[in-house]
């Protein structure tokens, strides 16, 4: 009878051990399982991706704040190939940027098309920023129908004024009347017409009301001067944004006396900085959170995923200063 209880004791205990040890692994799982969901939950997906695919150009304008640093530019085939792979993570639009992107106007114009027809089933919607001035018919005939948006930037509509700034090629440059033969293309070619100006010191007293309403962009984006250690500030970089450089009470006064232009949409330096996801002539995504672009590794390399860990994204201020609009020209344009 004692041998009998003594061997039923150790089974319970045995029992209990296992399944204590069982309990114990379930919590593990659990919280393994948690805090997998929740990393799921918090995924950024890249939706709006800026692609500054090659950091050429024309002009040379004082303040800007991706150089000429290098000149390379993905093979065709490859560029395919990572935005194939952002598609599948989710993007649903692309900004060509440069640089001034018509510098390599054939690659982009590919690039627009192979997002429109062979990535169709991602529904992706097109733009482009450019300055404008190597912009041709013929490529909007060849390649409108793909494009939704085209930005050009114009800070001034005063030559003078352009000129002090590098919105020029040579002494001939009419930046203001190439700006409105590409609004009338965009008008006949069906692409939406949009806008950028940088708010400094040699526009900060222009008055852009009539101009600017005459020409009717969809959006007017207007940014306050950025300064970014490496490309236009400290000793490595190509340009000296400094004297360009405007302070806060300054462009909130600029803002003020525009608050009744239709379409603006302003942005400051807080709300600029770390609210794009930017990806540069080799797919690497550039980090802006200490005031300068640390580069990722290529996504072609490790992946979306892991390459977006490193891009320092504020989906929040994303998000906040109105990052999701109306993308597609079937849907901002009369048809």
């Amino acid at each position: 009878m004692f041998v009998s209880s003594k061997k039923l004791l150790i089974n319970l205990c045995n029992y209990l051990r296992k399944l204590i040890i069982k309990i114990i692994l379930l919590k593990i799982i659990s919280r393994t399982l948690r805090i997998n969901i929740n990393k799921l939950m918090k995924k950024t997906v890249p939706v709006s991706v800026n692609y500054h695919f090659t950091r050429q150009c024309n002009y040379s304008c004082g303040f800007c704040f991706h150089t000429a640093k290098t000149s390379y530019v993905l093979p065709l085939d490859v560029a395919k190939h990572g935005l194939t792979l952002l598609a599948n993570a989710g993007m649903k639009k692309i900004n060509f940027s440069g640089g001034e992107p018509f510098i390599k106007a054939e690659f982009m114009g590919e690039l627009i098309k192979y997002c429109k027809i062979d990535l169709s089933w991602a529904n992706i919607n097109v733009s482009i920023v450019s300055n404008g001035s190597l912009i041709r018919e013929n490529w909007m005939r060849c390649y409108g129908e793909y494009v939704d948006i085209l930005a050009i930037s114009c800070d001034s509509f005063d030559k003078p004024t352009n000129d002090i700034i590098g919105r020029r090629q040579g002494s001939r440059t009419d930046h203001v009347g190439k700006l409105k033969k590409v609004k009338e293309w965009c008008d006949y070619y069906k692409i939406a017409f949009k806008i950028n100006t940088v708010i400094n010191t040699y526009n900060l007293h222009e008055d852009f009301t009539n101009n600017i309403t005459q020409l009717g962009p969809i959006r007017w984006k207007v940014f306050q001067c950025l300064l970014l250690e490496g490309e236009n500030s400290g000793e490595d970089a190509l340009r000296n944004a400094k004297p360009f450089y405007i302070t806060d009470v300054e462009f909130d006064d600029f803002l003020k006396r525009h608050k009744g232009v239709a379409n603006m949409v302003p942005e400051n330096n807080t709300d600029m900085c770390n609210s794009y996801l930017i990806l540069d002539e080799y797919m690497q995504f550039l980090n802006c959170q200490g005031g300068k672009k640390i580069a990722s590794k290529s996504l072609l390399d490790i992946g979306v995923d892991e390459a977006l860990g490193k891009s320092g994204f504020d989906e929040k201020t994303f998000f906040k200063r109105g990052g999701i609009y109306v993308w597609s020209k079937r849907d901002l344009l009369d048809w």
